[in-house]
């Protein structure tokens, strides 16, 4: 009878174990749905209702997949993960606060978002944070109508990574505050930061990109290709720095219809190369303020700007803009 007992024991303890494994098992491919529940599993049959709610339910290097059209509210990302919608409308509303923030631990950690529409409602801080590491893609996004930044890169990992790509649109940020930027790129520790901005299009923000290297950080580069740069309140394309080396390198580039500058450096330590750009239709076209350095590979439309800025220095060999 004691035997029978002891044996009864163990083998319920021993399911309640399994239980309890398989309550906490993270899949490697979770779903949300827009009419799904945070207390399912995240399957596919069974979809959650919110991002936040499916990233505990996702293992590391996972994914999360909109299975339909919705809402899926903010999150904050503390481990290697892809958000992904290819196909329905994954949005990402707030309303005083951030949209999405990262906030992984190493440079090495992938961080993928994609299809995503992340709106701010003209009361929300940042789009998207990226705070301590990693390397975040963000792919075929629309980022609009945040107070502060649509995306705002400071990390404090050394060599960690920001790629803008894939027809992404961020516009309507910062409210004409000259402080903010469509991206803003201010490490805050560590070098080696790299920042690719690709076929990207930034239109009605303060600044479109802000290559900032007053955060403390060590020396980092930003190259900005085919993309748009237009109707920037500030500055639609801006390198400044006092202290670390910040490089940007513009190539094949329009940028238009800025309000006070299309292309500026300033600072010491600021360079800004450009080639193959169109600069046009802004109050000043270029500009190298503070002892910083501009150089064209003389191969640039630089025309029709109601001002004349700084001139830039010549790439010796090319021809003239």
């Amino acid at each position: 009878m004691i035997h029978s007992k002891i044996i009864r024991f163990f083998s319920l303890a021993a399911l309640v174990a399994g239980f309890s494994t398989l309550a906490h098992a993270q899949a490697t491919r979770t779903w949300v749905s827009g009419v799904g529940d945070d207390a399912n599993p995240c399957s596919r049959t069974a979809p959650c209702k919110t991002f936040a709610g499916a990233i505990s339910k996702t293992a590391t290097g996972g994914e999360i997949n909109a299975l339909d059209p919705g809402g899926f509210g903010g999150v904050t990302i503390t481990k290697a993960i892809t958000i992904s919608s290819e196909c329905f409308e994954a949005g990402v509303l707030v309303s005083g606060t951030n949209a999405i923030i990262v906030n992984v631990p190493n440079a090495s950690d992938l961080v993928v978002l994609r299809g995503l529409d992340i709106e701010g409602l003209g009361t929300g801080l940042n789009g998207i944070t990226i705070l301590t590491g990693g390397s975040v893609h963000v792919e075929n996004c629309t980022i609009n109508h945040f107070t502060q930044n649509g995306i705002n890169f400071a990390p404090t990992v050394v060599g960690s990574k920001l790629h803008v790509s894939g027809h992404t649109v961020i516009r309507n940020n910062n409210g004409g505050n000259n402080a903010f930027a469509g991206i803003m790129v201010r490490p805050t520790s560590g070098a080696g930061v790299n920042v690719d901005v690709n076929g990207v299009q930034l239109e009605n923000n303060a600044n479109g990109i802000f290559a900032n290297g007053a955060g403390g950080g060590g020396a980092f580069n930003v190259n900005v290709r085919d993309s748009k740069v237009a109707s920037s309140s500030n500055v639609g394309l801006v390198a400044a720095s006092n202290g670390p080396a910040v490089t940007m390198a513009v190539d094949r580039t329009m940028v238009v219809f800025n309000v006070s500058i299309g292309i500026a450096s300033s600072g010491a330590a600021a360079t800004v190369r450009i080639g193959n750009s169109t600069i046009t239709n802004n109050v000043t076209g270029v500009a190298a303020l503070g002892g910083s350095t501009m150089q064209s590979f003389k191969n640039n439309q630089i025309a029709a700007n109601i001002a004349d800025g700084t001139p830039i220095a010549a790439v010796p060999g090319g021809p003239l803009n």
